[in-house]
């Protein structure tokens, strides 16, 4: 890890580091209300945070040391070009430095009318660098992970920069069933609740009268799976999110609509299939199926990526334990 301007730490400086920050203004934001950024660091590192003025002592094992130090300088160069610091921001620094990555303000980060989105995990990095590179990409993991976020933000981005011409967000309304004609209201009405996490990513990344004018425009459309049968889409980002939701037929629908300058995400759990009992998910029979397709690549999320609330991450190693348990249990029958 680099030093920041003014630090005195050497390699051989293991048990204790010191760090003097140049812009005393930065600092109240950097160390939290009542020091609280810095009592988050000490918590999770294991480490003692000292400060006095704009110098910062950090003391502690050798390792915890030099990954406070880098997590504190990190945050540091994000406050100077200009980004807010949230408690989320705080505890994705820290776990990428546990997950051996060198810190938010190093890792990939897309611009949105609305916000700056940052990798907040290293799969979550490798995920934004797949978009950019590769035509279609499957983001597979747990709820929580960013990868219906980190898909609209690129998307959002891609689309503001002018190298497409619109995004088609699309998920399968497989819960409604047969239980959509009994619904109130037109088509829309029955769909648009199997929608709605897409337009709240799109309400994340662009204020809401340029979501609605983009919509309107035709540059934006949100539709569900059923909608893109027979179609071909050019200059077009293109999302289909709770893909573990479609049919091995439907999913070679959805696929085969790619075209001319456009590229293809496609999100899902394998974990959360709502398909019946006996019915192959699509996404686990894409999986399979273009693994060694040349342009197609995979990103694995897990329960480490999760970006929510520290809650989600607990609650979702919780149901793999009691999923685990019963597999060995029905295993020793």
């Amino acid at each position: 890890m680099k030093a920041a301007p003014g630090s005195d730490v050497t390699p051989q400086d293991a048990a204790t580091a010191f760090l003097t920050f140049d812009d005393n203004g930065l600092l109240p934001r950097l160390f939290g209300k009542h020091d609280q950024n810095l009592a988050r660091i000490e918590q999770e590192l294991g480490v003692a945070v000292t400060s006095r003025g704009n110098r910062v002592s950090i003391a502690g094992s050798g390792w915890a040391t030099e990954a406070a130090r880098g997590v504190l300088e990190g945050l540091y160069r994000r406050l100077k070009s200009g980004v807010e610091l949230s408690s989320g921001e705080i505890d994705a620094a820290i776990r990428l430095t546990l997950q051996g990555a060198d810190g938010v303000g190093d890792h990939t980060e897309i611009r949105t009318p609305k916000r700056r989105v940052v990798a907040r995990s290293p799969t979550q990095a490798a995920f934004l660098r797949a978009m950019s590179e590769h035509e279609l990409v499957f983001a597979v993991g747990p709820a929580g992970t960013g990868k219906t976020y980190l898909a609209v933000a690129r998307a959002v981005a891609t689309l503001t920069a002018g190298d497409v011409d619109r995004i088609i967000l699309s998920r399968p309304a497989v819960e409604a069933g047969e239980r959509l004609g009994f619904l109130p209201g037109d088509l829309r009405d029955k769909v648009d609740p199997y929608l709605r996490p897409l337009y709240d990513a799109l309400h994340e990344m662009m204020p809401g009268d340029k979501v609605l004018r983009r919509m309107e425009d035709g540059d934006i459309e949100v539709a569900p799976l059923a909608f893109m049968r027979g179609r071909t889409l050019v200059n077009a980002f293109v999302i289909l999110d709770e893909a573990q939701n479609t049919t091995p037929v439907q999913m070679k629908m959805f696929l085969t609509r790619l075209g001319e300058n456009s590229r293809m995400v496609v999100t899902g759990d394998l974990s959360q299939v709502d398909l019946a009992t006996g019915t192959l998910s699509g996404l686990s029979d894409a999986l399979s199926t273009l693994v060694e397709v040349p342009g197609v690549t995979v990103v694995q999320f897990s329960n480490a990526d999760v970006a929510r609330h520290g809650l989600v991450t607990r609650i979702v190693k919780a149901y793999e334990q009691r999923d685990q348990q019963r597999k060995d249990g029905s295993g020793q029958r």
